[in-house]
């Protein structure tokens, strides 16, 4: 196999592969080897068809396209092993010549690693983020534990109020004919979620129990039901119960049913310790962030378009990763919301340039700093990854082999990268 590179603009390459005339037939020959079962011509038993007389009956290239299908994707990681530039992207193939008795080649166009022109990555100034937790915050974080352990009681004596959740019947009508989907009974309307279309829920308030009423809506012009889409409708509605929620005093006694703690003060203290943790961390990223963005800001790289598809790409395949570990397919997904692949790729397209901003600047510091992870960090690395999935160390070494620890200790300096930057810059 021989390998030629034509850089192109914008940090793109051509790469040249060929594949000998001698390969391409060992792996034609292992195609008729593979197929042969299957042939059958008169005169011969199945089976035993000689490849000259396949290859004179249906032309000699009979078996050479799915012979290059084959040695296709061996001979393209064997070009980036040979390769003195990194590939960034997903390769672009073209098949130049296929032909029997003759070398295979094909080109594979693809991004290189752009290189980066740092800018100003030291004394960065940035907002200073507050960290203080309020009075207001832990208020806020104790309401909604009430919420979370509210009930909801009858009410009798008094008519709907907002807020409240009204057990409705109800029946829709467009132009006077009843429409499907638009039927329901004994049916938990929370007033004020704005879970049904337009003036709905709020034509409910003053209403009784028991009481009749007609509720006149518009359909929104965007409505997922073309037939209803912006026509005006009238629902039947009638009021069967009306409940409120009602909210537990904030005592000793809640504070010991919903904590560890037995008094009210104490389960404060805990709140406010952990919102405190929580905003540190909270702010800990927002600063990362600034300097990383201020950086990219000052620096220069010519990312190429081929770089930016691959990690929306690797980004969508995440995505989906982490949604099927909830149980619901990518597929499932994407007909609940409505979604496609080429919407999701497109709205994930900035996010995937930042990533990329972000990774090149990190490795560049590293590199002008010359910081580098060391074996204790990666060791360190591999005891949480084996607490994480409950794994001993040695069979996480293993899985992970010499590749996988290149790109942890990769990763590794890039996260040090990122907190020599944090340490360096300047909070206004």
């Amino acid at each position: 196999m021989s390998l030629q590179v034509e850089k192109l603009e914008h940090n793109m390459a051509k790469l040249t592969i060929e594949v000998s005339a001698e390969e391409m037939e060992k792996a034609t020959e292992a195609v008729y080897q593979k197929n042969k079962k299957q042939i059958s011509v008169p005169g011969f038993r199945k089976g035993k068809v000689p490849r000259k007389m396949v290859e004179n009956m249906y032309g000699k290239g009979v078996f050479l396209e799915e012979a290059a299908n084959d040695v296709l994707p061996t001979a393209y990681e064997k070009a980036l092993d040979d390769c003195d530039e990194e590939i960034v992207s997903s390769p672009k193939i073209d098949v130049v010549q296929l032909a029997p008795e003759k070398p295979f080649i094909f080109t594979a166009e693809v991004a290189l690693k752009p290189e980066v022109k740092l800018g100003e990555y030291k004394g960065v100034e940035i907002d200073k983020v507050d960290t203080e937790v309020t009075e207001e915050d832990i208020q806020a974080e104790i309401d909604k534990e009430r919420e979370n352990n509210s009930r909801m009681i009858a009410v009798e004596d008094r008519p709907v109020r907002d807020g409240d959740t009204a057990v409705i019947d109800f029946e829709g009508f467009v132009d006077g004919e009843a429409f499907e989907g638009g039927k329901g009974e004994n049916y938990s309307l929370v007033i004020g979620s704005h879970s049904f279309i337009d003036t709905f829920e709020e034509q409910l308030i003053g209403k009784e129990i028991g009481s009749e009423s007609e509720v006149n809506v518009t359909f929104p012009e965007d409505y997922h039901a073309q037939e209803l889409a912006g026509k005006p409708a009238m629902f039947k509605v009638t009021v069967k119960e009306i409940k409120e929620k009602e909210l537990p005093e904030v005592d000793d006694e809640f504070a010991a049913e919903v904590s560890e703690y037995e008094t009210l003060e104490e389960y404060k203290e805990s709140i406010k310790k952990n919102l405190t943790e929580s905003k540190e961390k909270e702010a800990a990223d927002q600063k990362e962030m600034a300097v990383v963005d201020a950086i990219i800001a000052s620096s220069e790289m010519d990312i190429p378009d081929a770089m930016v598809e691959t990690t929306q790409r690797q980004m969508v395949d995440e995505f989906a990763q982490r949604i099927q570990m909830q149980g619901i397919s990518f597929e499932q997904y994407l007909q609940l919301t409505g979604a496609t692949q080429q919407s999701m790729l497109a709205q994930i397209k900035p996010q995937a340039l930042k990533r990329i901003q972000s990774r090149l600047v990190l490795e560049a510091i590293a590199a002008a700093e010359k910081i580098e992870a060391s074996e204790e960090d990666y060791d360190a690395e591999i005891t949480k990854l084996a607490e994480a999935y409950n794994m001993g160390e040695d069979k996480v070494r293993a899985m992970v082999g010499e590749q996988g620890k290149e790109e942890i200790m990769k990763d590794l300096a890039v996260t040090k990268a990122a907190k020599f930057v944090v340490d360096n810059a300047v909070e206004k």
